[in-house]
């Protein structure tokens, strides 16, 4: 038996890792399971907790109001410490790059417990862009004995820096897998408080923005090119589900607050984010994750940031780095908003992230590393057809 323990702090790692819980559970005489939350993220966590029926087995609730850095990496290392030395799991699982990750590689590093990176190898070359994330994942992958790396691209960036082969499996992304598992219960936004937006009928506009690197100077420009396009677009809905931070809110708030088609709301769970992802007709954001979801979905995405460690999909063009000047975020839009053609070829990219099946590669390579099977499972590879992804 394998004893795997799943860990996670933030909201898109319990998207993320929820496939690969229920892909493990569907193997009960080869693994052992323990669900372990660091609170990191409080309130949206736990959100998503409730949206995929996870319990966990430990919940340290580190959150603390104003924590810095710092304070939240010590406090994460020491809990998660005295968790991994009383269970003694043989693999812990992180996923992706928050501070969550790297305190818990470095938990488990200190007790010689195998780590294994679930979409590890993401890379923008600049230890700054994002902030804290790409040194979180850098060192998160120099200390992992396993890597799940998502596409080609990020197996090469492992290679490149050394890692070994046998030691990387290209699995795609489990944001795929949890979209799949999210769309078989829901198809719309009926009998819901975002049920409005279904029956807008105009276009909609869904941003995100959370980045630390774009707060201040940067998020206001942002916002005022939102509002220049709310002002412009006589038909288009502007929905903003705004990031807890009291730094992103009060922009947003005074910015585009009292504009009659921009609706302000709280973060909703993931079962609504799904279908309102799905009735966007663009998405502006500085999120990694919606990068992702947006071609799953057929909806441009325009990313307000100047690099991204997924380059895959602005390689493929269904997605474009428009930064955070607002003179470039109205262009960019616009095109999009007034030309059919250029709007039809980012919305038409083939997924170049995943095909639905990450979770059961990363559980078969699991089995192949500890020698319940003999071979390691076949890549994720992106088809070069055009039929549906």
């Amino acid at each position: 038996m394998i004893k795997a323990a799943l860990v996670f702090g933030t909201r898109p790692e319990v998207i993320k890792l929820a496939p690969v819980y229920d892909a493990l559970r569907r193997r009960p005489g080869v693994f052992s399971i323990d669900v372990i939350s660091t609170g990191q993220h409080r309130d949206l966590s736990a959100q998503m907790l409730a949206v995929f029926d996870l319990h966990p087995d430990v919940d340290l609730d580190l959150m603390q109001a104003g924590q810095s850095l710092a304070d939240l990496t010590a406090r994460i290392l020491t809990g998660l410490t005295a968790v991994f030395d009383e269970r003694r799991p043989d693999v812990i699982l992180v996923q992706g790059d928050t501070t969550t990750v790297f305190a818990a590689t470095l938990a488990a590093f200190y007790l010689r417990i195998a780590v294994a990176h679930v979409e590890a190898g993401l890379r923008t070359r600049d230890k700054f862009q994002p902030f804290p994330e790409e040194i979180n994942r850098r060192l998160t992958d120099a200390a992992a004995d396993l890597h799940f790396a998502a596409t080609a691209l990020s197996r090469d960036n492992l290679l490149a820096e050394g890692t070994n082969p046998d030691r990387i499996f290209v699995t795609g992304n489990t944001v795929a897998d949890a979209l799949a598992m999210i769309l078989k219960r829901r198809s719309s936004l009926e009998g819901t408080d975002l049920a409005f937006v279904d029956h807008w009928l105009g276009r909609v506009l869904l941003v995100t923005a959370h980045r630390r690197e774009n707060l201040g100077t940067p998020m206001v420009s942002v916002c005022q090119a939102l509002r220049r396009l709310h002002d412009a677009y006589e038909d288009l809905l502007v929905v903003f589900p705004m990031h807890p931070n009291p730094a992103v809110r009060e922009i947003v708030n005074s910015t585009l607050g009292g504009l009659p088609r921009a609706h302000l709301m709280e973060p909703p769970d993931y079962e609504l984010f799904v279908p309102l992802l799905r009735r966007a007709d663009l998405v502006i954001t500085d999120s990694g994750g919606i990068q992702e979801e947006g071609p799953s979905l057929g909806v441009p995405v325009l990313v307000t940031r100047n690099t991204t460690e997924r380059p895959e999909g602005v390689d493929a063009g269904s997605a474009k780095l428009v930064g955070t000047d607002e003179g470039t975020i109205v262009t960019e839009a616009s095109r999009l908003l007034s030309d059919p053609r250029s709007y039809h070829a980012m919305a038409t990219v083939r997924n170049p992230y995943g095909d639905g099946r990450a979770s059961e590669r990363i559980a078969d390579a699991l089995e192949y590393h500890f020698g319940v099977r003999s071979d390691p499972p076949t890549p994720f590879t992106v088809p070069s057809d055009s039929g549906e992804s």
